[in-house]
């Protein structure tokens, strides 16, 4: 009772020092430069590449041109002799091959090479070589694989077993993969946009595996499509399938530069995936001293930075609940003005929309990807035969309504509809690569050659 009555500093109400406010520190607002690396990234695809296209063994032979006689009616400048003991092997317009009409009746003509004195058939080297199917059954199967229908679907519409249209597939696939390898290369274009899109899991569709552990299973799933394209011709320029990696990355940007001019640096616009800043800096890199800050002391270690004038920007998008609530931009290598910039050309701003709206095409042509499908593929090896087919008949068979081009004079029609106005085009002709609209047919009979050629046939 003493203590609470007798006035003493015991009693009296204690009072607690107010603590100091901690300011927090802000971070600035404006990005470091990239201070480059000190190891060039390792690019497994740059290893094992030996040479992109094969060189020629030798000088192009004489041409062979014959004043007497009747003019040839037939064209047979886009073919070569296939012996490799004729000196005029590999060769094409060289004028040594004539056509021999049709021994026996048979359907494909005889060709005969003045060089060896010796005969083959038109469709050496092509998918039809030894098929005693009809062209145009197989043609037409053909263009069902690329329109979308599914291997069985194709077999039940045209007759015949599954397996067979397995195997055409198959052929097809690698002749195709040849024929796009000799027409996509030094290409020039501005803008590269880059996606992948996952390819759904057949044990989620048989049931072996719920819903929720497949979308856990997405992002280490190795069915993914890559894609890469030229949004103003668009011209797909690579299309691959692997796991959602950073080799996958090196590999896909490697695609691309590969078929890209080597003077040739685009700007690159793609999502936020991490692996693609690192395979862009891999392939559009190089090595720069850095300038001595300090006179004593050690010189410092060259850098591997991106090259003068490389653009590159990001579109972050953000989720909840399935749903994007955010769109962000970030410029990882160059100026925003700079991208803003080429991007003016066409009037466009920083998306990936172009891409994004290819990545529809592709589910609805390629049988094996599609949404709510029962013609998912099992195997990798299926999904690049399939991915292969579409890549040719995207850039060479079908016209792009926004690359049509205005006629000087409108054509009549046969009939009493109005006047053509327009031209069709293809991504492949809006590129420069070819002057006319390929039917698939065309296609699968042309006769790629072993080698670059003198002049584009």
């Amino acid at each position: 009772m003493l203590v609470l009555v007798w006035p003493s500093g015991y009693g009296a109400a204690r009072h607690n020092p107010a603590k100091p406010i901690k300011t927090t520190r802000k971070r600035p607002r404006d990005p470091k430069p990239f201070a480059g690396l000190t190891r060039k990234p390792y690019c497994e695809a740059c290893d094992q590449s030996t040479e992109p296209r094969r060189q020629a063994p030798s000088a192009p032979p004489p041409r062979l041109i014959f004043i007497r006689g009747r003019r040839p009616q037939v064209d047979t400048s886009s073919h070569f002799c296939p012996h490799a003991n004729c000196a005029y092997h590999g060769w094409v317009g060289c004028g040594n091959v004539r056509a021999n009409g049709h021994p026996s009746g048979r359907r494909w003509r005889q060709l005969y090479c003045l060089g060896c004195k010796s005969y083959f058939q038109e469709t050496s080297g092509t998918l039809f070589h030894g098929k005693h199917v009809s062209p145009a059954l197989l043609v037409w199967a053909v263009a069902a694989l690329a329109e979308g229908l599914g291997i069985r679907a194709v077999a039940r519409v045209f007759e015949v077993d599954p397996n067979t249209v397995l195997g055409w597939l198959v052929e097809a696939a690698e002749h195709l993969q040849a024929f796009s390898r000799h027409f996509l290369h030094d290409v020039h274009v501005d803008q590269v946009q880059m996606d992948e899109l996952f390819a759904l899991l057949s044990a989620v569709k048989d049931g072996e595996v719920s819903e929720a552990k497949a979308m856990k299973r997405l992002p280490r799933s190795p069915h993914w499509v890559w894609v890469a394209m030229d949004p103003v011709s668009k011209l797909l320029l690579t299309i691959d399938v692997g796991e959602r990696t950073m080799a996958m990355a090196q590999r896909v940007v490697h695609h691309v530069a590969q078929v890209l001019a080597p003077d040739c640096a685009p700007l690159f616009l793609t999502d936020g995936f991490r692996g693609y800043m690192t395979a862009v800096l891999t392939h559009y890199g190089m090595w720069v001293q850095p300038l001595r800050t300090r006179t004593p002391g050690p010189v410092p270690k060259p850098r591997w930075m991106p090259l003068l004038g490389l653009l590159y920007a990001q579109v972050v998008k953000s989720y909840r609940r399935r749903r994007i609530v955010r769109v962000t931009h970030h410029i990882v290598f160059g100026t925003l003005e700079a991208v803003r910039q080429v991007l003016a050309k066409q009037g466009w701003h920083i998306n990936t929309a172009f891409v994004e709206r290819l990545n529809l095409d592709v589910r609805q042509h390629v049988a094996a990807i599609g949404r709510r499908v029962n013609t998912l593929c099992k195997h990798e090896a299926g999904l690049h035969q399939q991915v292969a087919l579409f890549q040719v008949y995207h850039n060479f068979c079908l016209p792009h309504n926004r690359l049509r081009q205005a006629l000087a004079q409108p054509e009549p029609t046969n009939g009493t509809g109005s006047a053509k106005q327009w031209r069709p085009c293809t991504p492949a002709m809006a590129a420069g690569l070819t002057d006319r609209m390929w039917s698939l047919r065309e296609v699968l009979l042309f006769r790629v050659p072993p080698w670059p050629q003198p002049q584009a046939q």
